[in-house]
């Protein structure tokens, strides 16, 4: 598979998250690119430190997120992430756009040399804390067909975080899984129901008994309940990592290096 093309066999593979500061034109935006950059690699040099397995760029900071993010956002993602490139070239990046911009994610993807980007929206209709979110995988599969970005592989959230599912509340999670296989995800990411909240344990089982594609977690995983998440191909990291163990902070070097202890001891 794919995935393992880009990851190996180490299972799970841990990603962790680096939380760009806020981009310019967002409510919270006051640093310049150039600073926003070089705090980026510093993260990403702390996490290739620890022997982290890969790494997704994300604007997280820009709150309140929107639906129809400007072009700057666009062009500061592809400045981050190409300096990210630049300083681990050989971890496995990704790139997520918030909130729901994951053509402007494949195109930053092809710029910056990244490998994956996570989606959302990719299957079934939501209604997210931005407004209604439709699914987005016939254009998003052509669109990255049509800019030769075939080889940028896509980790489609599914039941998403910050999200009300009452659209397709007679939908399960299989079924939702089963449909982003259809529909051509390379994987699918579980959450909990928000940022730092974990992801229900049998909804994990439940997707892999559903898929052959990678099943990815996407929040709430710590240093304590790790164990529980060892039969997913990947788990997105982000909450822990930070200082306090809140998404806000900055990237403790102590965290990460903890969790990518007992990662290996579980592994072996």
């Amino acid at each position: 598979m794919k995935f393992l093309q880009l990851f190996g066999k180490v299972k799970p593979a841990i990603i962790g998250m680096v939380h760009a500061r806020a981009l310019p034109g967002t409510p919270g935006g006051r640093l310049p690119i150039s600073s926003i950059v070089e705090e980026a690699c510093l993260e990403a040099e702390i996490y290739k430190d620890a022997g982290i397995d890969g790494l997704i760029v994300e604007n997280m900071h820009d709150v309140p997120y929107s639906l129809c993010i400007g072009p700057e956002v666009t062009a500061a993602m592809t400045a981050i992430c190409a300096a990210v490139r630049q300083t681990c070239s050989r971890l496995p990046l990704g790139i997520q756009i918030l909130s729901c911009a994951n053509q402007q994610a494949m195109a930053v993807a092809l710029a910056s040399g990244l490998d994956f980007i996570r989606t959302e929206g990719f299957v079934f209709s939501h209604v997210a804390d931005e407004g209604i979110v439709n699914a987005c995988a016939g254009d998003l599969l052509r669109y990255r067909r049509q800019i030769g970005a075939e080889h940028v592989q896509i980790f489609a959230d599914i039941k998403k975080k910050h999200s009300a599912h009452a659209l397709t509340a007679d939908v399960s999670v299989s079924e939702t899984a089963k449909a982003a296989e259809f529909f051509l995800a390379d994987g699918i990411v579980l959450t909990g129901a928000a940022t730092g909240i974990q992801a229900n344990t049998e909804e994990l089982k439940e997707a892999r008994d559903a898929v052959r594609i990678p099943v990815l977690i996407g929040s709430g995983v710590t240093l304590e309940n790790l164990e529980d998440y060892v039969d997913a191909n990947a788990l997105i990291v982000g909450s822990y990592f930070k200082e306090g163990g809140h998404w806000s902070g900055r990237v403790d070097p102590e965290r990460v290096n903890m969790f990518m202890d007992k990662t290996k001891q579980l592994r072996a």
